[in-house]
């Protein structure tokens, strides 16, 4: 730390905080391309709560939650209420796997065409590792607002 409060970053931490800029980044973006089909094609997100939970939604409330998950994506793309917008994302992404475990104990079953049928179900989890572990390191994510705002010593409302 210097006597302006600004700490300065080893290589290893700006190795870190790149390799979580990645995963950040990239997790932010597969889950907006998701919440943005809500938004582009909210009938289909009908199907799937009516398919998956037996429940209808309004368009409205399809809106509403692709709105909220965008609004999230961003938070995580800039790294901002880190502990807040990164958990939000994890939370919904446990919904989403423990909706769909069958898929977990046949990853290799195809379709009669011969489409694997399960792989969206195996990537689900890889994602879930991903947010853990983007969750556990979020005091090693240096290059995002949060990030900054430590490093200069800022008021913590944001982590």
């Amino acid at each position: 730390m210097t006597s302006d409060n600004t700490i300065h970053l080893s290589t290893q931490d700006r190795l870190d905080g790149l390799a979580l800029l990645i995963l950040r980044l990239g997790l932010a973006w597969f889950i907006f391309l998701w919440a943005a089909h809500k938004i582009i094609t909210p009938a289909q997100y009908q199907n799937l709560v009516r398919y998956f939970d037996g429940a209808d939604v309004s368009l409205a409330q399809v809106y509403i939650v692709g709105g909220a998950q965008i609004a999230l994506c961003v938070l995580v793309a800039l790294g901002v209420l880190r502990y807040a917008s990164y958990g939000s994302l994890l939370v919904m992404h446990v919904f989403t796997v423990t909706r769909r475990w069958e898929g977990f104990f046949d990853p290799f079953a195809v379709n009669d065409r011969g489409f694997p049928v399960n792989r969206n179900q195996v990537i689900d989890l890889a994602v879930l590792g991903a947010f853990i572990a983007l969750v556990l390191l979020v005091r090693r994510d240096h290059f995002s607002v949060g990030g900054w705002l430590a490093r200069h010593d800022r008021p913590r409302w944001w982590m």
